[in-house]
Order: structure tokens, then C-alpha cells, then sequence
């Protein structure tokens, strides 16, 4: 039986988390990761030593490691002493393995051996670059952590330097690759960040896989304000310069008052989807009852195994050579779910 090659594109919790999900399946995972976030932990080291943001590395590394749950949970601990406040082993870490092998790449190559993942994690780019964004009144708001502050709509978004290059394994991965995901996640900050890498966006469109787009079930405060499903996938297909995503997995529960109130509270509200629009753009939905989970505290999050069966469902569908029960997957134009 063939093996199905995914990659997945993003960064942010949102990328780890589906990282997690994905790993239990049998399946070839590759993460291309962002680089350019600049806050925290991350930020700092980033100052001191002038390398790629480690930080969303570190937790898709941490989310495919197989290794022992204590060694996992060492690679994550944060500290909370003098000079090292704040910082956390695995962000340490992997500064320590990019000074050892004067790689940043290299260094995420050899930390992957040490944590035996399921898969591959590819920087985005192995240069250190800066997220900017151009908002619709002209304004140029430099630094990833920087751009929600403003709360004012993205017209783009687009790296420091331009001319940043992606590892070659992360273009051969796109080229060779059955299902390409992008998100869920920041959609500019993490998804689009990632595609601001030239090479990236080039065989992105290139790659005759399908692509899947997860989209967020709540708007982010700052970046997507008001964004519908269909906002989220012209943005990205803005960056791309064509109309390239086949799927999009979107959330369909509703919402009760005390849920839309605590994301009011926040400027957060749901993101809604529009099944004309998106057959106008040629994508088909993806979605269930059962997608979104409501926490005690009223948080919405993504089932995060039943996307990852979605994902992995939808993957099958579309590899000829692999049979799959057709009975898993319902379009929406017959009913419930796809």
C-alpha cells in the first residue's frame, strides 16, 4: 500500500496541534514551519544570536516526538530563573544545536534524531527574517508580534528580506506530496508568513497535490477581524497570485450566548462560510456537528481527532491507488457533512 504524503504548513498552536492529531495515522508527515515570529522566548533568543524563530519548531517537533512523555516534557519546560526567565529548554536547545552546527536547519535535522519524530520539520527559511505588513492606509508595521497591535486591516503581509530561500527538502516535499494543508493558525502571521517565502509559494502552486485549507472557527483580534471562511482563502490565494485550494474544512456549529459573548469581550466572533462563494472559487467544504468542541470555561477548539480523520479521509479520496469507504466522507451537496 502506498504511503500518503502530507504537508503541513502553518505555525502557531494550531499547526502542532494537528501535527498531534495526524501523527497516530499511517502517514508521511512533513511540517514546513514559520520562522519569522518574534515575541517571548523566541524573540529574545532571536536578538542574542540572530537565528530563525525556534519557537513554533519547537512545539511540531515536540507534538511528532515519539520519544519518552518526560523527555517531551523537558524539551517543553519553561524557566522561570533570573536570566533565563521565561525561556523554554526546547528554544534553548535548539540555539545551542544551530551554534553546534553553525546550521539552523542542520541543528532542527539533529534535535528531530534526538526526539525521534514521526516525519520531518522544515524551517520555513534558515535565514532570520522579520514579518511586515502594509495595511490598507499605507501603513508599514514591522515585527509578527507587532501586527495585531494595530488593529487595523492587512492590505499584505511580506518578509525581511525579500529574497529569503527555503530548505531545498521543503520544496521537494511540496512537489512530491499527496495532500498539501495549510493552517489551522494566525492566517497571516502563521499561514501566510510561511507562504511569503518565495520558493514556497512557487511550488506550492506547482505541486499537483490537492490543497486543504483548515479555517479558524473564531476571528483574531487584530489580523481577521470580521473575516469570513471566504476571506481567509482569497487572502491566501492573494499571496499565491492564483486560485489553488480544492478544500476547505470550516466549522458549522453554532454557538450559544454565553460562547459568543466571552469571544465579544475578546473582539472575536465566529467565522462563518458561504457555500456560493466558495463554489464560485472552485472549493469544496469540508464540515460536521461534530468539528468544534466547547470547553467548561465557553473556549472554542478543533476536535482535534476528528479533524485529523477528516484530513486523513479526504487524503484517501484522493489517491486512487488506496481504497476507502466513500460511506466516511458525505458531501454537503447530498446532506451532512463533506
Amino acid at each position: 500500500m502506498k504511503q500518503l504524503k502530507l504537508v503541513l504548513i502553518g505555525g502557531g498552536t494550531g499547526l502542532s496541534v494537528l501535527a498531534r492529531g495526524l501523527r497516530s495515522f499511517p502517514i508521511d508527515i512533513t511540517a514546513i514551519v514559520t520562522v519569522a515570529d518574534d515575541g517571548g522566548s523566541t524573540g529574545k533568543i532571536r536578538h542574542e544570536m540572530d537565528i530563525p524563530a525556534p519557537g513554533d519548531i519547537r512545539n511540531v517537533l515536540a507534538a511528532l516526538s515519539d520519544a519518552e512523555p518526560t523527555l517531551e516534557q523537558l524539551f517543553k519546560y519553561r524557566f522561570e530563573e533570573d536570566k533565563i526567565s521565561g525561556h523554554s529548554l526546547g528554544n534553548l536547545l535548539i540555539a545551542a544545536m544551530t551554534n553546534i552546527t553553525q546550521d539552523f536547519g542542520h541543528a532542527v535535522k539533529e534535535l528531530s534524531k534526538i526526539l525521534n519524530i514521526k516525519g520531518r520539520v522544515i524551517p520555513s527559511t534558515v535565514s532570520s527574517v522579520q514579518l511586515c505588513a502594509e495595511m490598507e492606509d499605507g501603513e508599514i508595521v514591522v515585527g509578527e508580534s507587532n501586527i495585531p497591535k494595530k488593529h487595523k486591516k492587512i492590505k499584505r503581509v511580506y518578509l525581511e528580506p525579500e529574497d529569503a530561500q527555503p530548505m531545498d527538502e521543503a520544496i521537494e516535499a511540496l512537489l512530491d506530496a499527496d495532500l498539501i494543508i495549510l493552517g489551522p493558525g494566525s492566517l497571516y502571521t502563521s499561514v501566510i508568513s510561511t507562504l511569503c517565502v518565495k520558493g514556497i509559494s512557487d511550488a506550492l502552486v506547482q505541486s499537483e497535490a490537492k490543497k486543504l485549507y483548515v479555517s479558524n472557527i473564531m476571528t483574531q483580534p487584530g489580523e481577521t477581524d470580521y473575516y469570513s471562511v471566504v476571506d481567509h482563502i482569497d487572502a491566501i490565494h492573494q499571496q499565491l497570485g492564483q486560485n489553488v485550494l480544492d478544500f476547505v474544512i470550516a466549522n458549522e456549529l453554532t454557538f450559544d450566548n454565553k460562547v459568543l459573548e466571552k469571544y465579544k469581550e475578546k473582539g472575536s466572533q465566529p467565522v462563518l462560510y458561504d457555500e456560493v462563494a466558495l463554489k464560485e472559487r472552485g472549493v469544496q467544504l469540508v464540515t460536521g456537528k461534530d468539528l468544534a468542541l466547547i470547553s467548561e470555561n465557553h473556549y472554542v477548539r478543533h476536535r482535534t481527532e476528528i479533524l485529523a480523520e477528516m484530513i486523513y479521509e479526504i487524503a484517501l479520496q484522493e489517491i486512487s491507488a488506496i481504497e476507502f469507504d466513500p460511506d466516511q466522507l458525505k458531501s454537503k451537496e447530498h446532506g451532512d457533512g463533506f
